[in-house]
């Protein structure tokens, strides 16, 4: 992970500290923060940059969207999200009796046979939508998923009621079969009209001619169990980030057979964010022809304990909670367990230098495990994607150039 130099670093967290004390004046630590992030960036170049990176020059835009990105997290860090003393115990007793039983069961060792295989989804309900000026088919079935009896959290995983029918929004042209992309959208999005700009769906569905489906992950969108799309899926319940993880898997499983069902010649996988996770977890899994994920965020125990304030990180590791025992338990769902089935030249990943939110630490950790495969750097933040037109372009290209591409005239027919 990029650090500062102590002379840098002791002094932001100083400051920090003081400004945290207070709801109003929290936003500011964004302030220091971005402060902090200049002087990383001009230490980097005067020495050398980390592995696979680029030397960033901190121009004003850069420093405006490191800035986003920080009072945005200040924002969603306040006190009454900070777990009680009962959390810790509880969460802490529950991590344990996990790695017992993973320990016990051999999944650590073995990953691959924590997940069980999913039924095939045969005919699924549909329903239709329209949402910014496009009509869309909207999938629906139960996802059927439910964790073992054994696994700590069971019952309360079992009553979130809505979380147990599965959707995903449909883009699919008529005629002869052809490519699907399952694209999978970041946290806090699940709804169409956020999903088809996040995930640029009409460019990959007009401009590649693909056909296109966007699962919506556990908890999120209408599967979501609090008022916020996603909210509970990074809480501190790490044994309920753990399910939630293993549910999309299971249902995104279940969506990639259905979709070969239709006769699909290929399939890629399209990721940002927490979808980025998902996919890059899924190519250890299952063949699929590509994929590109974006802003990735690789490993959550270490980005739980990154973004955690001081304090909440010493009792989070005083109860286990942040340590060993949670990156043992998470090494079931970890993309860094698995080998990716799909080839190097297929796999491809960008990533933002001014992240604050998923980190370019966790970006280059998936390029290093992926064997170094293309990747592409822009100058902006988490979502600075979306205004980064190479970036955009660098993903649309990775797939023309993986063959998911139809020619034009016949993507009008």
């Amino acid at each position: 992970m990029i650090t500062a130099p102590t002379w840098v670093s002791g002094p932001v967290r100083n400051v920090e500290r003081v400004l945290a004390r207070r709801a109003p004046t929290r936003v500011m630590v964004a302030v220091p923060r971005t402060l902090g992030f200049l002087g990383e960036t001009v230490i980097h170049r005067i020495t050398d940059p980390p592995p696979g990176m680029p030397a960033s020059t901190p121009s004003p835009g850069l420093l405006a969207q490191v800035a986003m990105d920080e009072t945005l997290l200040a924002l969603v860090m306040g006190p009454n999200r900070f777990p009680r003393r009962a959390d810790y115990e509880r969460v802490g007793a529950e991590l344990a009796h996990a790695r017992l039983l993973f320990e016990t069961e051999g999944w650590i060792d073995d990953p691959a046979s924590y997940h069980r295989r999913p039924p095939d989804l045969v005919d699924p309900a549909m329903a239709s939508g329209w949402a910014v000026g496009v009509r869309y088919r909207r999938l629906l079935f139960p996802s059927g998923f439910r964790p073992r009896d054994a696994e700590p959290g069971h019952d309360r995983w079992a009553g979130y009621e809505a979380n147990r029918t599965a959707v995903a929004t449909v883009l699919e042209h008529p005629g002869p079969p052809r490519p699907w992309v399952i694209a999978i959208h970041g946290l806090a999005m699940g709804y169409p009209s956020a999903d088809f700009v996040g995930l640029d769906a009409m460019r990959l569905h007009t401009e590649l001619g693909l056909n296109v489906v966007m699962p919506v992950l556990p908890l999120h969108g209408p599967r979501r169990i609090t008022r916020i799309s996603g909210e509970a899926m990074l809480s501190f319940d790490l044994v309920d980030t753990l399910h939630a993880l293993t549910q999309g898997v299971w249902d995104v499983r279940r969506i990639l057979g259905w979709v070969r069902s239709r006769g699909a010649p290929s399939v890629a996988l399209y990721g940002v964010s927490l979808g980025a996770y998902l996919a890059a977890l899924l190519v250890g899994l299952e063949e699929v022809d590509a994929v590109v994920v974006g802003v990735p965020v690789i490993d959550f125990p270490a980005l739980f304990a990154h973004h955690a304030p001081h304090t909440i990180r010493l009792r989070g590791m005083e109860h286990e909670i942040l340590g060993e025992t949670a990156d043992a338990v998470f090494r079931v769902v970890s993309p860094l367990s698995f080998r990716p089935q799909t080839p190097k030249e297929a796999r491809a990943i960008f990533a933002g230098v001014g992240d604050r939110m998923t980190t370019p630490a966790q970006a280059r950790q998936l390029w290093a495990h992926w064997d170094e495969p293309s990747i592409h750097w822009y100058a902006g933040n988490h979502v600075g994607y979306l205004w980064a037109g190479a970036a955009r372009r660098f993903a649309v290209d990775h797939l023309r150039t993986a063959g998911f591409s139809v020619e034009a005239d016949s993507a009008a027919s």
